[in-house]
């Protein structure tokens, strides 16, 4: 099979396929740095950085792309679908719109907020584009945590086809897992440029990497290390590590000159998870088989179910979990292989006056081991 990655990023999508099986022929990504990490990562692909621009794609199975997600994720401007960023998955339909010869399959990634942002106006809308287009569709929440790595990541997933049963992709395979389990003397991650109304804490794992946060820039979330007290961010290379890339994937220059940090936590932040898509692209290759009494009774208005499959303006919930697999899990401490950095005495002081002057409620400990950090780090 063969794919055309739009919105590439640093090739999530694309390196995973390629260990599926599939072989990408065709690259699209505008930011300059993640154009420059695409080239090194798949020598020799046609890469195009501009999808207004583009005009036509190759004849290939699989078009998929992890279109932009800044208007429809919580440290996004919410101005939704039809914002300046989300809005270029209109681009995305206009190239398989163009084609004589569709591809087989369609395929879409993007934040879980757009199923309750606006009361789901942007489901809506891309279902729609998908059925105006006379596919068949479905998605399902997954969460990265299935696959092993210690990052609780859930993503939406689409799947659709003219000719194929998207369920027997998505649907063929589920397991059950309780990764939020806390067992008292784990790390814990946590964003500490939150604080007030949100912290993302995650039991043995860290939260989303993202590719901004509510202060206005790019930033790996923090750890709490409960057995040494020690508050510290994770090395990029295991920010890669935690995406499904090898270390120093993002390690490139533009122009003759590295790219800052920030910048690489930013393109690692928006990447898909390469295990997942490796999981989806195997599905993609060899479909599973759909047990028809997972589906529900039809939806008819409200908040957006986790998984769902449709047809001609018909949506029918799926009861199934988030985790398509088990894997081995390997938590933090084993699964961290590069020096951390602890946590500033000005961050931690943020994030603590934040958390002051907020109403959320936090772990036995932990605000006391910040304020700790913070008087350590200023005796040094």
């Amino acid at each position: 099979m063969k794919s055309v990655g739009l919105f590439a990023g640093i090739g999530g999508v694309e390196l995973g396929f390629e260990r599926a099986g599939i072989q990408c022929v065709h690259l699209c990504e505008i930011n300059e740095g993640a154009a420059e990490v695409l080239k090194r990562g798949f020598p020799g692909v046609p890469l195009s950085y501009d999808v207004k621009k583009l005009t036509t794609i190759p004849d290939v199975d699989i078009v998929a792309g992890g279109f932009p997600c800044q208007n429809l994720s919580l440290v996004g401007d919410n101005k939704g679908i039809h914002g300046e960023k989300s809005g270029l998955v209109n681009d995305f339909f206009r190239l398989i719109e163009s084609k004589r010869k569709k591809p087989t399959w369609i395929v879409l990634e993007n934040v879980p907020f757009m199923l309750w942002q606006r009361k789901g106006e942007a489901m809506r809308y891309v279902i729609g584009l998908l059925e105006g287009l006379g596919y068949r569709w479905a998605y399902r929440v997954v969460d990265a945590r299935a696959f092993g790595r210690p990052q609780r990541r859930r993503r939406v997933l689409f799947a659709a086809s003219r000719t194929e049963d998207p369920r027997t992709v998505l649907f063929s395979d589920e397991a059950f897992a309780d990764y939020d389990t806390d067992h008292g003397n784990s790390p814990c991650g946590f964003y500490w440029t939150e604080g007030r109304a949100g912290l993302g804490w995650a039991p043995n794992a860290t939260p989303t990497l993202k590719g901004g946060s509510s202060v206005g820039i790019p930033s790996l979330p923090a750890i709490w290390f409960r057995r040494t007290g020690e508050l510290a961010t994770p090395h990029i290379c295991d920010a890669e590590r935690l995406q499904g890339f090898r270390a120093g994937w993002t390690d490139v220059e533009v122009n003759g000159k590295p790219i800052r940090l920030g910048f690489r936590c930013g393109m690692v932040g928006n990447a898909v998870s390469v295990p997942m898509a490796k999981w989806l692209g195997g599905r993609l290759v060899k479909p599973g088989t759909y047990e028809s009494d997972r589906t529900m009774p039809q939806y008819d208005g409200g908040v957006w179910p986790n998984a769902a499959w449709g047809e001609k303006g018909k949506v029918f919930p799926v009861e199934i979990t988030e985790y398509p697999k088990k894997y081995k899990y390997k938590g933090l401490e084993e699964f961290l292989k590069y020096p951390t950095k602890p946590l500033s005495e000005r961050a931690a002081s943020g994030f603590l006056k934040r958390a002051r002057s907020g109403k959320l409620r936090f772990a036995e400990g932990f605000l006391e081991a910040v304020e700790a950090h913070i008087y350590e780090s200023q005796e040094v």
